[in-house]
């Protein structure tokens, strides 16, 4: 099997530093239109949890009201690392210390889906939570150790 036939899933989850509408972290909250529309509009692209105001601020994945979550869908795992690394993205996540507090455990996973498949949160939950529990494997993993998508659906 080809990557054609798999689109990757991932997670990220932050702890905010302060509620969005604290004056400390005003600038991110200002910027999330325009980098998520820059995701919207990247190359690979496929689809990201919303509300009908743009985002997924305001959706509560676990009980600390102050973490966030990013869930998205890529075509491939070059197409996330451009958007992540080169592009505008780039600068907001070199200064993500202004803004969220380092979480002490793991906070970003990756994971290899079938085409047409619209992760939920609770899969994500379990991909992050089984990247924590096992490290990177064909289920779950991270920029550092990729598995090929062929391995991960049997």
């Amino acid at each position: 099997m080809t990557t054609t036939h798999y689109h990757l899933a991932e997670l990220n989850i932050a702890h905010l530093r302060a509620p969005l509408t604290d004056p400390s972290i005003q600038e991110f909250v200002d910027n999330l239109q325009p980098i998520n529309a820059l995701a919207d509009h990247s190359p690979g692209f496929v689809w990201r949890l919303q509300t009908e105001e743009g985002d997924a601020t305001s959706l509560r994945a676990f009980e600390d009201e102050l973490i966030i979550v990013n869930l998205s869908v890529w075509e491939s795992v070059e197409a996330l690392r451009a958007y992540v690394y080169q592009s505008r993205h780039v600068d907001f996540l070199r200064r993500k210390k202004e803004w969220f507090d380092k979480l002490g455990s793991v906070h970003f996973v990756m994971w290899w889906i079938p085409v047409g498949h619209t992760p939920t949160v609770a899969e994500a939950k379990a991909k992050l939570e089984h990247l924590a529990a096992h490290g990177e494997t064909v289920e779950a993993f991270t920029f550092r150790n990729v598995f090929a998508p062929a391995a991960a659906l049997k």
